[in-house]
């Protein structure tokens, strides 16, 4: 046989040649084990880079940097040395100022290619006034001056959003400007009417002497000077000296009134930032709190758990010594009552009295000043009630929900980032969402810059890229996995013939769907696809004994369940109770096994009595419609909390959480009182969604039973109401078990619970569960196969599926 040339390893061969068995094995073998050496080393690559993200979240959550402020530094530049006009109290900060001049002659955050915006202006206006006040600097003076002449036009656009005060501030900043001698290349018109607009301004507020315009007043000091009464000012002082925890409005007091424990403070404060200070300081609790609450809207708290436990712990002490850091800010006093409270601290609502009245609110500064984010947080941290007769939880739902709906209406608020946080919050309580889902949202509308808008801007939250970052790895990466688990669901339904039953709602998308969406971490894999498998096995057996089986077909499907391992002494009756037992037989077994691993004790017997009583509760409604049998609400509660079904589902997967579960613990009675309120809000929010259609098919509910055994005396729409009083008082009881921390049941199982409940709430939120296909379809496809979208703004961001 003549010998073939084969082309060089790096060639490709000759079209039509092909290469001898053995050269083409063994490339073979060279490329896969190449492409596990790619695998290999992109896996490690993103480790790394991970790991790398992880270690800088960590290392704010530990100590948030502030960033400084040219504005408040001016200010505090300003300050003279007791006893000599003629020289400043903190050089240092005016050295800063001069060293600090962007190459526009500006002052101040401004995002690169940004356009020009009026905090700015401000802050570069403070700094010339500041440089002019010692007179030093004189090129970086003239700059200035030509930047905010180049720029002033902006300072007039109305469209523009403006830091607090801004109107009175700059006016009187730019007219104390002009009094010094110094000279901006401005029309005298565009100055008059800048000065008009404070006038107006000031004329409107003066027809209000409430409690929050004094407040607002003292807060914007350096644009009012001796119009004040100091003595008046003064009274706003905190324990740590400041005004309202302001560098700059301290300057201004300072400036005007002499105080020891306000130059305390400034000195303490240039003492720890060195030559500039902050917006805002102490400002630690509202940004360590503002970074725990983003990590668990976008789902990656779990890689932080030690470092939220600092901070709630510390948090928590904070409360409990009324820290003014807590208490004199709404906002931040909201987010760590509804933080403090869903991590199982025990803290009151009297903390929020003081804004349990719209008229309180009203009266304070936020109030005041119309703070939408201290509104919205006030409203979350209402919802998290857990008794019936929160008075002020409930009034401050009540007047902070009235007023957020009212804001939605606004054009201005439709054009900002927390319109759709508001929106959101309107229309889904916590108690109603699918984590997941919520995950991706607050993803997709993250404000990586996350910066508040005070008397100048403050970019607190340094980490806000790498929190992004790893929020988008973590989902990305989840949906793979989410992927990958659907498909071997679609498999096992097909193996198990269960797409074969004519009379079975095909639920298998909706069933993984409450998995994923709750149980979301990557790593509980089985615990996902046991909730999953149970739901469609449940959902499969409901039909079954509503319309698919025959009464001697369900009595020999509950005698199988009863045999057990011993089932093979029966026979079956019919193929349809072949396909369901068998699934059911080789589903929990399959899962008790390896849940004894887990365990380390066998458990599969649990499993086994899981569904027969399930299957008894079942048949014991089958026969009171047999019967026409009419029972009592209690009966018809003690059976339904079981023949709804949730006992399947929810049950085993708390095998595969981490945590052992002793045998003593699932005979716990707390372990039962979880399971009754979670079932009794999943059959009560059921019946008053299905109460009309159940009725058409002559089938009773709670509803029904509690017309027809008030004797005439309870109309449909009251027992709605009954039932609607009784699914909110068993939810609130559930979630006060969950958070409890003195408890039998470990917490991350008792939180299986309160995901179901979340789950039923949504599902029979407006509908009657499965019968809105068109939105669950929505939910599915955007937590397990679209990918994220994020906003312009966060573009530069790459997603990787």
């Amino acid at each position: 046989m003549p010998h073939v040339k084969t082309a060089p390893a790096s060639c490709c061969s000759p079209r039509g040649v092909i290469p001898p068995r053995s050269s083409r094995a063994s490339r073979l073998v060279f490329n896969r084990a190449y492409e596990k050496r790619l695998v290999a080393e992109n896996a490690s690559s993103q480790n790394m880079h991970r790991k790398e993200l992880e270690d800088r979240i960590r290392k704010q959550l530990q100590g948030p940097e502030l960033p400084p402020s040219s504005y408040d530094t001016a200010w505090v530049s300003m300050v003279p040395l007791r006893g000599s006009d003629q020289s400043p109290c903190f050089p240092q900060c005016v050295e800063w100022i001069l060293q600090n001049q962007q190459d526009d002659g500006s002052w101040g955050i401004n995002q690169l290619g940004s356009s020009v915006n009026k905090d700015v202006l401000l802050s570069t206006l403070a700094c010339v006034l500041a440089l002019k006040r010692w007179n030093v600097g004189t090129e970086n003076m003239w700059r200035g001056l030509d930047f905010i002449g180049r720029n002033f036009s902006v300072a007039m656009n109305e469209q523009i959003a403006a830091p607090i005060g801004f109107n009175i501030t700059f006016a009187a900043m730019l007219s104390l400007a002009i009094d010094t001698g110094l000279e901006f290349p401005i029309r005298q018109t565009d100055v008059n009417e800048i000065l008009h607009l404070r006038e107006m301004e000031l004329k409107r507020q003066a027809v209000d002497s409430s409690y929050g315009r004094k407040a607002y007043m003292a807060y914007i000091t350096e644009g009012l000077g001796n119009m004040l009464d100091w003595n008046e000012v003064m009274r706003f002082q905190r324990k740590n000296g400041s005004l309202f925890n302001s560098p700059s409005t301290t300057a201004v007091a300072l400036i005007y009134k002499y105080d020891d424990q306000a130059l305390q403070y400034l000195n303490s404060l240039v003492s720890k930032f060195g030559s500039a200070v902050p917006a805002v300081y102490p400002l630690n609790i509202h940004c360590q709190l503002s970074m725990v609450d983003a990590l668990e809207k976008m789902g990656i708290s779990q890689h932080f758990i030690s470092e939220i436990k600092s901070i709630l712990d510390m948090t928590y002490i904070c409360w409990l010594q009324k820290d003014e850091e807590l208490t004199m800010d709404i906002a931040t006093c909201a987010m760590a009552f509804r933080l403090l409270r869903m991590n199982g601290y025990d803290v009151s609502s009297d903390e929020l009295s003081h804004v349990a009245e719209a008229s309180t609110f009203c009266n304070s500064l936020q109030g005041y000043l119309n703070d939408t984010k201290s509104v919205l947080e006030l409203y979350r941290a209402s919802k998290v009630s857990l008794s019936d007769n929160d008075l002020i939880l409930d009034s401050i739902g009540s007047w902070s929900g009235n007023l957020l709906k009212d804001k939605l209406c606004s054009n201005w608020v439709q054009r900002t980032l927390i319109f759709g946080e508001m929106e959101n919050a309107l229309k889904f309580p916590f108690y109603a969402t699918l984590e997941r889902l919520e995950h991706k949202r607050n993803i997709e509308h993250f404000d990586a810059r996350g910066s508040l808008m005070l008397k100048t801007e403050c970019l607190p939250f340094r980490a806000n890229q790498e929190l992004l970052a790893l929020a988008i790895e973590e989902f990305s990466f989840s949906q793979s996995v989410y992927q990958d688990e659907l498909r071997h669901l679609d498999s096992w339904v097909k193996e198990n013939r269960l797409d074969q039953l004519q009379f079975a709602r095909q639920r298998l998308t909706y069933c993984y769907l409450s998995a994923a969406a709750t149980i979301f971490a990557p790593q509980l894999s089985n615990a996902r696809i046991s909730w999953a498998k149970n739901g469609v096995l449940t959902t499969v057996v409901d039909d079954f004994f509503d319309v698919g089986g025959s009464k001697e077909e369900l009595q020999n499907l509950i005698s199988l369940v009863e045999k057990w391992h011993e089932h093979h002494d029966e026979e079956f009756c019919s193929e349809q109770v072949e396909i369901v037992f068998s699934a059911i037989y080789s589903t929990a077994n399959q899962f008790g096994a390896k849940a004894s691993t887990v365990q380390g004790r066998d458990v599969t017997k649990h499993l086994a009595e899981i569904w027969l009583h399930l299957l008894r509760s079942m048949m014991t409604e089958a026969e009171w419609q047999r019967s026409q049998y009419v029972p009592t609400v209690e009966e018809y509660m003690t059976n339904a909390v079981v023949s709804f079904a949730l006992g399947p589902i929810v049950l085993p997967a708390l095998y595969f959480v981490g945590q052992r579960l002793s045998e003593y613990v699932v005979n716990d009675q707390e372990y039962n009182e979880l399971f009754r309120l979670m079932s009794t809000c999943g059959r009560l929010l059921n019946d008053n969604q299905s109460f009309e259609r159940e009725g058409g098919e002559g089938k009773l509910n709670s509803v029904s039973l509690l017309v027809l055994h008030s004797g005439g005396s309870m109309s449909i729409e009251s027992a709605k109401k009954e039932t609607q009083k009784s699914i909110d008082t068993s939810r609130r009881n559930l979630l006060r078990l969950v958070l409890r921390k003195e408890s039998a049941v470990p917490r991350p199982c008792k939180e299986l619970f309160w995901k179901m409940c979340k789950i039923l709430h949504l599902f029979y939120f407006q509908t009657d569960g499965f019968s809105s296909p068109k939105e669950m379809a929505g939910a599915v496809n955007a937590v397990i196969n679209e990918p994220l979208k994020l906003q312009i703004s966060n573009s530069f961001l790459s997603i990787s599926s």
